[in-house]
């Protein structure tokens, strides 16, 4: 992952736009934005700065490390927790993995559903029919 891919990222898991982080950088939007789409260089020490705002080490930023994703710590400050992302490529995988199974699992409830409420409406066509006979 880039540079300017994991500052989106990042930025996007705090709930900030990127005008929020513009203006704590003190910076144009548009500047922000072109960080962030990599389409300008980033020095040292607006690096330094973005991460800051961010509240990660620059070094965090900088790892080129394939194996991991990203490494954020986060203090949660609703309920003071600290959150920590760790993710390798094959967890990656094996979540991305999981959820197909979640997704796939609750295609199949849907159409169980589905035909269980035709299944319903039938029902409660028979009892309407038998209702007006009698």
């Amino acid at each position: 992952m880039q540079i300017h891919e994991k500052l989106r990222v990042m930025r996007q898991w705090k709930g900030w736009t990127q005008e929020a982080l513009a203006e704590k950088l003190g910076c144009a939007v548009n500047t922000y934005a072109k960080i962030e789409r990599g389409e300008t260089a980033i020095k040292l020490d607006k690096l330094e700065k973005i991460a800051h705002a961010i509240g990660v080490d620059t070094q965090e930023l900088i790892d080129t490390n394939d194996k991991t994703v990203f490494n954020f710590a986060e203090n949660c400050t609703h309920s003071n927790l600290a959150h920590t992302i760790l993710l390798t490529e094959a967890q990656c995988v094996q979540e991305l993995e999981k959820a197909h199974l979640i997704i796939d699992h609750q295609s199949k409830e849907i159409d169980w559903l589905k035909e269980e409420i035709s299944r319903l409406k039938e029902i409660i066509d028979l009892l309407k029919r038998a209702k007006t006979a009698i």
